[in-house]
Parts: C-alpha cells; sequence; structure tokens
C-alpha cells in the first residue's frame, strides 16, 4: 500500500545515547511529516543537539534508530538532507561563493548549477554583492545566513536545524521562514530546535519537547493546545464573585463581571460542569463564554516542570 500524504517520512524510534554511564537522550519516539516544520524545544542539556547529531549519523546511537520512509537512514540518504549545525564550520579565511560551490558539488550539484544556486540564495538573504568576501568579514548575523545557504544549496530532502534563527535580525528571520515556507510546500519536512517560543508557535505544525533527555510531549500544536482542562474567559452583566462557590470549578481569576475559569480534566466531568455554569450563567445576564487555550509558553512550561 503506497503511504499517505500525511504520513510520516522520518521515524525517530527508541533513539538512545550514553556517555559512559551518563544516559543523556533515553528512549525518543517522534516522527516528522511531510510537508512539516517541527519544533524541537527542551531546555540546555535536554538532548536535543545530541539528538539532531544521531539523526545526521555524526553520532551513534546506543541504542534505537531513525528510519526514513520505513527503511534505516543511511550515509546515501543522510548526504541528501540539509543540516545545519549548533557550530557553524565554515571556512572564515575563504571566500563565501567558493565555499558554497564547492559544498554544493560535494553533494553532487554540478559546478555552473552550484554557481547558479549560490548566487540565486546570497541575493535571497540579501548577501548578494558579497559572495566574493572572505567570510570572516561579515558580521556574525550575515555569517549566520551563509550557514543557512549552505543547508539550502541541494535542495534537500529534509532540513535539520539546530538553532537557526540565533543571531539573526528580523529581516533574516522573514527570509528564511519564507526560505522554510517554498520547501514546506514542495512536501520537505524541518525539525529544527530553538529556544525561541515565539517563532515555534508562530510557524509550527507540530512540537516536541524534550526534558531531562526523554520526550515529555509530542504531538501536533493544536492537538496539544486542546489537551488538557477547558479554560473559559467569562463576563456578565452581574458580578462573578458567586463562581468561587461552584464545586468542581476552578476559579483562576474574578474580577467583577469577568472571570477566569478551569473546568474538570475529566472529559465527562468537565461536560457536565459547563452545562451546568452556563445554565446558572444565563439568569444573571451572560455576555460572553469563551474557551482560552494555552500558549505554546504554557505547554512548554508544564511538560518541564
Amino acid at each position: 500500500m503506497p503511504p499517505m500524504p500525511d504520513d510520516p517520512v522520518l521515524r525517530v524510534h527508541g533513539l538512545t545515547r550514553r556517555f559512559g554511564d551518563r544516559t543523556v537522550v533515553d528512549g525518543l519516539d517522534f516522527a516528522l511529516r511531510p510537508g512539516t516544520m517541527t519544533g524541537f524545544l527542551g531546555a540546555n542539556g535536554a538532548g536535543k543537539t545530541t539528538t539532531l547529531r544521531m539523526i545526521m549519523g555524526i553520532l551513534e546511537p546506543t541504542a534505537g534508530e531513525v528510519l526514513w520512509r520505513g527503511d534505516p537512514l543511511g550515509a546515501e540518504q543522510i548526504a541528501r538532507f540539509g543540516y545545519m549545525p549548533e557550530e557553524r564550520g565554515l571556512w572564515p579565511k575563504q571566500r563565501i561563493l567558493d565555499q558554497l560551490v564547492y559544498l554544493a558539488q560535494l553533494h553532487g550539484v554540478a559546478r555552473a548549477e552550484a554557481r547558479e544556486r549560490a548566487g540565486r540564495l546570497l541575493e535571497e538573504f540579501g548577501l548578494a554583492d558579497r559572495g566574493r568576501d572572505l567570510l570572516e568579514s561579515l558580521s556574525l548575523g550575515n555569517q549566520q545566513r551563509v550557514q543557512i545557504v549552505v543547508a539550502l544549496i541541494h535542495e534537500p530532502e529534509a532540513l535539520i536545524l539546530d538553532e537557526p534563527f540565533s543571531g539573526l535580525d528580523p529581516a533574516a528571520v522573514d527570509s528564511m521562514v519564507e526560505m522554510l515556507r517554498r520547501l514546506l510546500h514542495r512536501g520537505v519536512p524541518v525539525l529544527f530546535s530553538s529556544h525561541r517560543l515565539d517563532l515555534v508557535e508562530r510557524l509550527c505544525e507540530d512540537v516536541v519537547i524534550l526534558h531531562e533527555g526523554t520526550v515529555a510531549v509530542t504531538g501536533s500544536a493544536e492537538t496539544l493546545r486542546s489537551a488538557g482542562p477547558a479554560r473559559y474567559r467569562i463576563t456578565a452583566e452581574a458580578d462573578l464573585g458567586w463562581l468561587r462557590d461552584v464545586p468542581e470549578l476552578e476559579v483562576l481569576d474574578v474580577a467583577g463581571r469577568e472571570a477566569l475559569v478551569e473546568l474538570p480534566e475529566d472529559p465527562g466531568e468537565s461536560e457536565r460542569t459547563r452545562s451546568r455554569l452556563l445554565a446558572d450563567l444565563v439568569p444573571r445576564g451572560l455576555t460572553g463564554f469563551t474557551r482560552i487555550y494555552p500558549t505554546l509558553s504554557e505547554i512548554y512550561r508544564k511538560a518541564t516542570r
């Protein structure tokens, strides 16, 4: 049976890495869907970089495997991935264009095509006139842009990025986001680690949150926001202080005719409480009853505390 369009193309299964007696990554399971951007989150030391290095074949897993379209991920397929490592590994005293052409050729791109792609990508990232300059002559932010071009120049089938937005100004962030969206439109899966929760929330359909080397939360952002107890913002024509006395209702905040409440986590009890609450509120001049979904920051804090 052929794969469905939304079936995962890359799967991480039971991935574990130990350094001596220390387990840094422990039994990770998650997947990347085609044409989907996945945010890879976790505190420093949670295992994000180690995991990305194992996906890219830089580190050997102690246990577990990485699969690409159902088969073990090997060197030939990894060569068709785009990778931006945590350490920015280009040559500071060489010309930018020469480096880009050389690295593209290592991926099998013909020289003329490599020069065309390099020029086009440098222009898209605002560096059209810097190709003949030495890398070290660029600001750190512009060096970061060049590193992104390296990950893109061979038109990868998947993109693995370790803190790609670090050091970028807003214009460079916008350029990168536009480039990533074009890749997504072609069906390329993108996995990127970041501490920028605002960007992950803005860009990513899927999220993986690591905590102390394990997957604390994974799934679509929409599903994660809908999970857990339901919160509602209530407004009415009369004072809502009486809500504090409603059984099974947690009042998070109340100020006169406005309140924020949380219903029980159990779905059945939650729905019963919601129905009773609405029945009590309507005679009291209910003017608003709006579901409030948690932000990614709230989901992250809950998963890692």
